[in-house]
């Protein structure tokens, strides 16, 4: 090669402690608009109902838990429609939950790929996050739907300055999910039993995290346990979402709670990006 001449890219495995690389992943933009249609039509393409699972799923779970948690339970929701409440719950937690697992496979599910061609890694699990948003997108118009109808039909919900916090709810929610997701696929190329222990995990999470509750009802019936929920991040982030959607005073929202869980979900990112970063260069000889 002549010293006028350059390549167009340099592969190497020297990086930066925090190697985005956001120019190559630009170049590479066609790629992961590709892996984004590839996760929204290959999910449900050899299903019976297919993309009616995206309505079916969130509706069902609502039901249910409006049954055993509101009317077997007892769970007091304030002014909000039990449905209402639990339907905002579950499609919030659904959004970080189908981020977080999506990402925590991306170098086992991936293997075979990674080991035949080079383009930045990063693509695959920001993928999921962009494809799991319409997703989320397509859930969001149930809850509208619900939301208009019992608005139209009485219940004390409206929209107010509290909405301009909904998208940066959801920020926070991919965030969480992608900074932890990428760390558990970091340990999941060397311990491959991580990800059924991850199965059991989210179950447990969804019931640490307020989906089918306020946080204030456990503070009034176990009180002495109510300190698990407090310092979960995802249970404030689901409380906030609903808070930006229906704005009850009866739902926890602190400005200083809000800044300390967005600072704790950039700081997972980076922890995430690194490891992430470190185990693509050696991952293929261990998974």
């Amino acid at each position: 090669m002549s010293k006028d001449e350059s390549w167009l890219f340099e592969i190497s495995t020297k990086q930066k402690f925090f190697s985005l690389n956001l120019k190559e992943i630009w170049k590479y933009r066609d790629l992961l608009s590709l892996f984004v249609k590839r996760d929204i039509v290959t999910v449900y393409k050899q299903t019976v109902l297919g993309p009616l699972w995206f309505f079916i799923q969130p509706l069902f779970t609502s039901v249910v838990f409006t049954l055993i948690f509101n009317r077997i339970a007892s769970i007091d929701t304030g002014f909000i429609p039990s449905f209402l409440f639990n339907l905002a719950g579950i499609t919030i937690w659904n959004y970080f939950k189908i981020c977080l697992t999506g990402t925590a496979s991306t170098f086992r599910a991936n293997a075979s790929m990674f080991g035949k061609v080079y383009f930045p890694r990063f693509i695959v699990p920001l993928s999921k996050v962009i494809s799991n948003l319409v997703k989320f997108g397509i859930q969001m118009i149930i809850l509208a739907g619900f939301y208009a109808y019992y608005f139209l039909n009485g219940a004390q919900i409206a929209l107010g300055w509290h909405t301009l916090l909904f998208p940066l709810y959801i920020v926070l929610m991919a965030v969480y999910g992608l900074g932890i997701g990428m760390i558990i696929s970091t340990f999941t190329t060397k311990y491959r039993d991580l990800s059924i222990l991850l199965t059991f995990s989210m179950q447990l999470l969804m019931y640490l995290s307020a989906v089918a509750y306020p946080m204030s009802e456990v503070s009034k019936k176990i009180p002495s346990y109510s300190w698990v929920i407090e310092f979960n991040p995802i249970a404030h982030l689901v409380e906030g979402f609903r808070y930006s959607l229906f704005g009850d005073e009866a739902l926890y929202f602190d400005w200083l709670t809000l800044a300390v869980i967005s600072f704790g979900g950039i700081l997972l990112f980076l922890i995430g990006l690194v490891l992430f970063n470190r185990t693509e260069k050696t991952f293929i000889d261990t998974v």
